[in-house]
C-alpha cells in the first residue's frame, strides 16, 4: 500500500493537482511528454530522467512541474 500512495500524485490528472492547468493526463504522462520533447524523442533517455520522480517527494514534483510545465 505504501508504494501506491508514494506515486499517487503522478496518477492525478494535472488539473486537479496544479489550479493553473486545465489539462485531463496525469501528472506522469506530462512529465513523459515534457522529457520526451526535451530528449528529442529518446526513450531511454526520458525513461532515466523519469526514474527519479518515483521517489521523490511530492512537494519535489510539485516544484519541478510549476517551474517546468506551467505557460
Amino acid at each position: 500500500m505504501a508504494e501506491l500512495e508514494k506515486t499517487a500524485l503522478l496518477d492525478r490528472y494535472m488539473d486537479e493537482v496544479f489550479d493553473w492547468s486545465d489539462s485531463k493526463i496525469p501528472v506522469r504522462d506530462a512529465l513523459w511528454d515534457y522529457f520526451m520533447e526535451k530528449n528529442g524523442r529518446d526513450t531511454i533517455k526520458t525513461e532515466e530522467d523519469m526514474l527519479p520522480f518515483l521517489n521523490d517527494s511530492d512537494d519535489k514534483i510539485e516544484a519541478f512541474v510549476n517551474k517546468n510545465l506551467k505557460k
